[in-house]
């Protein structure tokens, strides 16, 4: 039996188990995922932003059949990201580059979401592109206490002047009545280069220690994920040094954090392609109560990507690349330059909810 039919007999919605050798019990699973969605902008010229320069709006024809069949894209991989074993969507998943909430909008209406009755959380945040972070949840499975979006000041290193970028969006709420922590982040690019914008991640790091480190205050046993395209890999000093990561979860202290993707980078695997080397800035962090073996609330089970063949490049210079969605001023009918990822959390089922 291979690995993925093995984990969907074990971890499906109904099925039984053995833990301690002894008792049976039955355990529910669901998916926390994060996706980059490349450039989600409508058709409509925002004069408050620099939209024009999106690729949707550098296309001199059919702008609006393009858009909505990249909104249909989009819902497609959202709704196949942890299907194979949940068979549900995700329950949780933060996206980036949104323009705003009504895209945002248009996405979770698309017939393959709909029935998700996904809730979102959106701010608008200063970049100058005007892309933010948004959080999508299932209204039945995952319910908000209180939200927030954290501005992060960065400044030019030669000028002094304001780098406007996005916020990073904190959301706490109830995963069917356990109460934890999201903090979906799109990181400062590399743009002028990895050495000189390092700060800029560097800084972004920070901000996302801050906010760990205020839930950690109020509770140390706060259940925290991390999650976002940071721009930097795994192993980079931002992640390794910034949020102080281990990847070895029998390292991790009370109030560590976990990064399950770091050995991935270091088998070679990555979200995004260029230039014939994968980088892996799209990750999946998480602090040390989530890794705890008692089962009664969520836990971590396994970290993965989403990189299916329908995502990739089939033939070319991009052969095996995830199939972005503008390439050469045009619409290739893709997806995104990035993959995917998703995090599987599991827990004990009670009597009560099989009836």
């Amino acid at each position: 039996m291979n690995y993925l039919k093995f984990l969907i007999v074990t971890l499906c919605s109904c099925i039984l188990m053995k833990l301690h050798g002894q008792e049976k019990k039955s355990y529910k699973i669901h998916t926390i995922a994060f996706y980059n969605l490349e450039n989600l902008f409508d058709a409509v010229n925002d004069p408050n932003k620099l939209d024009e320069s999106s690729p949707i709006m550098e296309l001199k024809t059919n702008r609006e059949e393009i858009y909505k069949k990249k909104v249909k894209n989009m819902a497609r991989v959202i709704a196949d990201v942890g299907l194979e074993v949940t068979n549900n969507a995700p329950a949780i998943i933060g996206i980036s580059e949104v323009e705003n909430r009504e895209v945002v909008e248009d996405v979770i209406n698309d017939p393959l979401l709909r029935d998700k009755n996904y809730g979102i959380v959106h701010y608008d945040s200063p970049d100058l592109r005007g892309i933010d972070v948004a959080l999508l949840y299932q209204k039945k499975l995952f319910k908000p206490i209180s939200t927030s979006s954290h501005e992060l000041k960065i400044y030019d290193q030669s000028t002094r002047k304001r780098m406007y970028t996005r916020d990073q969006l904190l959301v706490s709420g109830e995963l069917e009545g356990d109460l934890i922590h999201i903090i979906v982040n799109h990181w400062p690019s590399r743009s002028g280069g990895e050495e000189k914008s390092a700060p800029n991640r560097k800084a972004a790091a920070n901000l996302c220690k801050h906010l760990v480190d205020s839930l950690q205050v109020i509770d140390p046993y706060a259940k925290v994920f991390i999650l976002g395209d940071l721009n930097d890999n795994p192993t980079d000093s931002s992640i390794k040094e910034g949020l102080k990561t281990e990847n070895n979860r029998k390292n991790v202290g009370l109030k560590g954090i976990y990064n399950p993707y770091e050995n991935y980078f270091k088998d070679g695997l990555g979200t995004t392609a260029y230039r014939d080397a994968w980088s892996l800035f799209d990750q999946i962090m998480l602090t040390k109560p989530l890794l705890e073996k008692d089962y009664t609330s969520f836990r971590f089970y396994k970290a993965n990507i989403y990189n299916k063949n329908y995502l990739m490049d089939k033939s070319g210079t991009y052969k095996g690349y995830p199939k972005r969605s503008f390439s050469y001023g045009g619409f290739t009918d893709g997806f995104s330059d990035h993959f995917p990822v998703y995090v599987y959390v599991i827990k004990e089922s009670s009597p009560s909810d099989s009836r």
